[in-house]
């Protein structure tokens, strides 16, 4: 690994996004008025920003790293179980979002690493994977700015959010064992 990597700008991003986990934590569960709720949701905004920033800069400017390959989706997937675990907590409901995104992510880790060990990579997202994580990150956004929301709301959002990890792990999979079979 290229010293250099280190500080580029992408990844330098990855690192504010995974130093905003345990902010956004704290501010959503210590938050009691709106104002507070919109202050963790703009923390959890910031961190989707910064996400969406570093994959411009780092194919724009050519400041791809394997480093940053490797920290960027682990920035990702932290952020999302550290937002769904909190929701989680005030909406049981989302429970199953949690279960289900730990189970898709484990799976797809494991399934990376047969791939790589074949020598075979999968490069980036698919536009299914992308799909389920802007509406996994509207949705929670949602969640996160209208705490009043009512339970047959809540449970809409965590069907819709469910629904679409469900797509996503379902397309994986076929992708996967497409891959292995080559």
């Amino acid at each position: 690994m290229n010293r250099k990597d280190m500080f580029t700008i992408p990844n330098i991003l990855s690192y504010v996004r995974l130093l905003l986990i345990p902010v956004f934590v704290h501010a959503y569960l210590t938050a009691e008025s709106g104002r507070e709720f919109y202050q963790a949701g703009g923390i959890l905004f910031f961190s989707g920003l910064t996400d969406a920033l570093d994959g411009f800069i780092a194919r724009r400017f050519n400041q791809s790293s394997q480093l940053g390959q490797l920290i960027d989706p682990i920035a990702d997937k932290l952020t999302q179980l550290a937002v769904v675990g909190v929701l989680m907590i005030r909406w049981p409901v989302f429970l199953f979002l949690f279960l289900l995104f730990l189970f898709k992510e484990s799976y797809m880790f494991i399934e990376n690493i047969r791939l790589y060990r074949q020598g075979k990579t999968l490069d980036g997202a698919e536009w299914y994977g992308k799909i389920a994580t802007i509406v996994f990150y509207v949705s929670m956004l949602l969640a996160v700015l209208l705490p009043g929301l009512n339970d047959a709301l809540i449970w809409l959002i965590a069907g819709l959010a469910s629904f679409f990890q469900l797509i996503a792990f379902y397309n994986y999979n076929r992708l996967f064992r497409a891959m292995h079979k080559m």
